[in-house]
């Protein structure tokens, strides 16, 4: 029997749990995932009892308790991590289809022409996904930057005049990325070049919340406790559900 002592872990509120995955991104160790349409605990062993993961749950589902548990294993983590992902949880609010009448009703669809004149583009780089821009060079050069998830784009009707001018942008899903590299890659991005300010942009659906929780980490870990995180909160009916709210960002424990 594996033996146990008291320590601090994370318990779970079934009752309040929604099932939203807002957690899970958070939870760095891997140690949360979505079974049948609630957040559960993978293994004690896998919980490091800091509770990254308690000011990501919009129900308050997530506390931490004294109780006995067996000891936190950097080892299990490494292998649980290096396993294959949970599957997309089901039920989720990002997966809900709807329609839009006001965006559908908006325009007559038209082939494009090259006589029609174009709006400009506000882009500055290329490329954009964060999986593929480089970590230094003149795009991070006294820059404000934009991490933006994948549809804010595609639901922001001006998006390149309110958000994208001036910015130099990183797009990424942490919904259906591994966002593990997209910490690493970042926290390097932070820590090696005169970032100026850095503005996340990402959809009203719970879980692309993910995306403001992997950014502070990254802003942690690079130890740039001198930016503040702009959080702006896109509607799915292109509206702007929260804009320009500054999250304060923590450093982040470091684990054996």
């Amino acid at each position: 029997m594996t033996p146990t002592h008291m320590r601090k872990i994370v318990k779970i509120d079934e009752d309040k749990c929604t099932g939203c995955g807002l957690c899970v991104p958070s939870c760095a160790e891997g140690a949360i995932q979505i079974v049948d349409g609630k957040a559960h605990l993978v293994a004690d062993n896998l919980c490091d009892g800091l509770g990254n993961c308690l000011g990501e749950c919009p129900e308050g589902a997530i506390t931490i308790e004294q109780r006995p548990a067996e000891a936190f294993d950097v080892k299990a983590v490494r292998a649980h991590k290096a396993g294959p992902k949970a599957p997309m949880p089901r039920g989720c609010p990002s997966t809900m289809a709807r329609t839009l009448s006001a965006g559908a009703a908006a325009a007559t669809p038209q082939a494009p022409t090259a006589t029609e004149p174009l709006r400009p583009s506000r882009l500055g780089h290329w490329p954009v996904q964060l999986a593929l821009v480089p970590v230094a060079g003149e795009m991070w050069r006294d820059a404000d930057v934009l991490i933006a998830a994948d549809c804010v784009a595609y639901a922001l009707g001006d998006f390149h005049e309110r958000l994208l001018a001036g910015r130099s942008l990183a797009v990424a899903c942490p919904k259906l990325d591994d966002v593990d590299p997209y910490i690493e890659k970042l926290t390097r991005v932070f820590a090696g070049n005169d970032i100026r300010s850095v503005t996340v942009a990402h959809m009203e659906v719970p879980c692309c919340g993910g995306l403001v929780s992997l950014v502070r980490e990254a802003l942690a870990r690079a130890g740039r406790d001198d930016l503040e995180l702009i959080d702006i909160t896109v509607g799915v009916d292109g509206s702007i559900a929260r804009g320009g709210r500054t999250v304060r960002h923590e450093l982040v424990n470091e684990r054996s």
